[in-house]
């Protein structure tokens, strides 16, 4: 077991870290190393056995340099912020970091850029296998289809989510952008409310749901004159991205330096 890659996962209370710790512990091909938390959080100091019946021998820690300078990989679900202070640890300690969290502004993901210059990047708005190859159908059907065809992606998460459109909603709306050949940024169209006016031709649409505990769902509209064509995408279980994290973490290991993405992964 110790010549398995050893990974941390930092937000460790949270419902993708509890997930993580429990795939990662069930692994055979991975091992836990450490888990992190904020400063003062309960957890802190605790072992994870008394706390989720598993991992044992692993303390939750308040220092996640300590805790990175023992792994080779580090997951984090987190929020933007505490992503780009692990970044600039996990390269001090050259250990892959892999990067689930998502609502960064274009600012926050020019500052991720140098800590890849020591160590594996690996960010996604989604680990999914089925996301991603939905990524790359949305690619494909927008490439096929002229602006005469509006496109909306539409998604769906649990009322606790902070941050809309989703990453994974971004992710297939640059995949959109790319098929058409245009600027995402400049060809938006969200948040609609009141007397909006007509759809912008050639727009890509965002519309967002938040209720109950849905895990994810996403689909993909294309709609032209008399027909549409809809791609669709449901998580039922978020094991799915506890597993795509760690197939990242494991392909991470003696990768060269730099920013890489599931597609990379998967080979895609």
């Amino acid at each position: 077991m110790s010549n398995l890659p050893g990974i941390v996962i930092v937000g460790a209370s949270g419902r993708m870290g509890q997930m993580l710790i429990s795939t990662i512990a069930a692994s055979d091909k991975a091992r836990l190393v450490g888990a992190v938390e904020r400063s003062a959080h309960a957890w802190v100091g605790q072992d994870l056995a008394d706390i989720m019946g598993c991992a044992r021998g692993v303390t939750v820690t308040d220092d996640p340099l300590e805790a990175f300078s023992t792994a080779q990989a580090v997951i984090d679900f987190t929020a933007p912020e505490a992503t780009l202070g692990f970044a600039e640890l996990a390269a001090q300690a050259r250990a892959a970091h892999v990067i689930g969290t998502t609502g960064f502004s274009d600012a926050q993901l020019e500052a991720l850029k140098p800590a890849a210059r020591h160590s594996v990047q690996i960010r996604a708005g989604n680990m999914s296998l089925g996301v991603n190859l939905l990524t790359q159908l949305t690619k494909k059907v927008a490439q096929a289809l002229d602006a005469d065809w509006d496109i909306e992606v539409i998604e769906a998460h649990h009322n606790r989510k902070v941050d809309a459109p989703s990453g994974t909603a971004l992710m297939l709306g640059e995949a959109a952008a790319e098929g058409r050949g245009i600027a995402l940024a400049e060809n938006t169209e969200s948040g609609r409310d009141g007397i909006t006016g007509a759809r912008a031709p050639g727009a890509i649409g965002f519309s967002a749901i938040r209720g109950g505990d849905i895990v994810g769902e996403h689909d993909v509209l294309f709609a032209g004159l008399g027909e549409r064509i809809v791609l669709r995408h449901v998580a039922t279980d978020r094991a799915i991205f506890a597993r795509g994290a760690l197939k990242a973490a494991l392909w991470g290991q003696d990768r060269t330096p730099g920013q890489y993405d599931m597609m990379d992964v998967l080979g895609l």
